[in-house]
């Protein structure tokens, strides 16, 4: 027997939606206090994403370690750098490095360079 599991009602994965934002605000506002209950905070949100099935916002996914799960504050607990085209964010928790590509921000300047 198949089971349904995108049988969510709209208004549970609305709901859903706007406590990760409020989750991850909370983690970014106690962080300085309290590192390990923005942690909390950041594990919670993930956990509500994953019942619901509801994906975490792109902006606030760039918020976290994808290996410890650990809120990221910019020269506190990860270092940003860019080389290659992309944005290399290294956790100082657990040491790992995670890799994402700025292609469009590429595509848009080549845009606005090559339009005059």
């Amino acid at each position: 027997m198949k089971r349904d599991y995108n049988n969510k009602a709209e208004k549970f994965k609305r709901i859903a939606k706007e406590r990760i934002e409020i989750l991850f605000d909370e983690a970014k506002k106690i962080f300085s206090y309290d590192p390990k209950l923005s942690d909390r905070y950041v594990f919670l949100a993930r956990k509500i994403a994953m019942k619901y099935k509801v994906g975490i916002p792109p902006e606030l996914k760039r918020r976290f370690c994808k290996h410890c799960h650990s809120f990221f504050m910019h020269s506190k607990n990860c270092r940003v750098r860019t080389a290659d085209g992309k944005v290399i964010y290294y956790c100082l928790s657990c040491k790992k490095y995670t890799r994402y590509p700025f292609i469009k921000e590429q595509k848009e300047k080549r845009k606005k360079y090559f339009k005059k």
